[in-house]
């Protein structure tokens, strides 16, 4: 196979186009027009928030989430170390301190333990945390009914960064809309995409009125421009947002997909006693955005890397789980409660090719390329 299979491409459902073109037939380009309160509405049916924020980025939707919340200078902000640096760079933007928790390894996301551990700590510190940024991991909902009980107990309002997890679900409850606000991410990698964008949900109008005016460079309702405070130019374009409305069209069967490539790994791969998959304890659901796994310490050092190093060799990308951002150069000082459960996953683990428009042949090649490697380095588990 000559063709590239990539991790996670844009899978376009074909209606994007139609709204698109009206777009431009009735010239609403800018960011205004019909298409946004469109894609909004769709996401707040979808997820059961009250209202949303359509934005050029995840990003920029956790920065509105802490600009809601009032975080500012001094404050400290309570933020999963295994995530994406995006998690973790607002937090910077408002001059705010990140405190850096551990995960957990049932889900790889926040510990509930390390989480008290650290509030605690802070509060002998005389500093009480002003939020929770917690992750929804690579589509996997985080311990919520844990995580927020201890929220609740401390009063610190919680950001559920599920820029990876549209589709995921909690105990029935939509992730991203079981904190006081939610994110989600429609870069081109996603399970859906906007090509680039974001939003930000939340059952308050309040805090979602604000992201907007901020995300509008805070500009007054007035026939001139007057400005009472530091805006951003945050808000999604008409036409990004008609991609999003042709992407909502076919949400439900892009998780479908991604869960069903998760099975055939499972099922290929599963046999091999130092394989290790991601499941999904009771109550929670996984949009599968990637399929990930982790391989045994005793195949060597490095074992990982010389498998994504095989797989490129093959054309087939794959990559490294997210290194903790307590490991990461800018963040390394950063305050850190954890055990090391994150370093260990980042050196044993590896994200596959998850996408919704993977064939059955490329997915089908990719295992036996897997398997192939593993052949080499592990013990099939006996017949049962």
């Amino acid at each position: 196979m000559t063709k590239r299979i990539y991790l996670s491409s844009p899978h376009m459902g074909g209606n994007e186009l139609a709204y698109i073109e009206e777009a431009f037939s009735t010239n609403w380009v800018a960011p205004k027009g019909p298409n946004l309160p469109l894609f909004e509405g769709s996401l707040v049916k979808f997820t059961g928030a009250k209202a949303a924020a359509a934005l050029v980025s995840g990003t920029a939707a956790i920065h509105l989430a802490l600009r809601a919340l009032g975080i500012g200078e001094g404050d400290e902000v309570i933020c999963s170390t295994f995530t994406f640096v995006a998690s973790v760079n607002p937090i910077v933007y408002q001059n705010a301190t990140p405190i850096l928790v551990e995960s957990e390894a049932d889900t790889w996301n926040m510990s509930p333990e390390a989480l008290e551990e650290a509030i605690i700590d802070r509060l002998k510190k005389g500093k009480r945390p002003k939020a929770i940024i917690l992750v929804h991991l690579y589509g996997m909902p985080a311990k919520m009914e844990e995580l927020m009980e201890i929220a609740s107990r401390y009063a610190i309002p919680i950001i559920e960064d599920a820029a990876e997890a549209l589709g995921s679900t909690y105990q029935g409850k939509a992730c991203g809309t079981m904190g006081e606000l939610g994110v989600y991410s429609f870069n081109g990698n996603k399970i859906i995409t906007t090509s680039g964008g974001g939003a930000l949900v939340s059952h308050s109008l309040t805090h979602i009125a604000r992201a907007k005016f901020l995300a509008t460079q805070a500009k007054d309702d007035e026939p001139y421009y007057q400005h009472p405070e530091v805006g951003y130019n945050y808000r999604m374009s008409n036409i990004t947002a008609g991609i999003g409305c042709g992407q909502m069209e076919v949400l439900a069967d892009r998780v479908a997909k991604r869960r069903a490539n998760f099975d055939v790994y499972l099922s290929e791969l599963g046999q091999y006693e130092q394989v290790y998959f991601l499941h999904e304890p009771i109550g929670h659901f996984s949009n599968r955005w990637l399929t990930t796994l982790l391989l045994d310490d005793d195949l060597g050092v490095g074992v990982t890397e010389d498998l994504r190093q095989f797989l490129e060799s093959k054309n087939i990308e794959s990559r490294p789980l997210w290194k903790p951002m307590h490991l990461q150069p800018i963040y390394r000082n950063a305050p850190y409660y954890g055990d090391g459960t994150s370093e260990r996953l980042f050196l044993k683990g590896i994200c596959l090719p998850s996408g919704s428009n993977l064939s059955e042949l490329e997915l089908s090649f990719v295992c036996d390329h897997i398997k192939n490697f593993l052949d080499k380095r592990v013990i099939r588990r006996k017949a049962v």
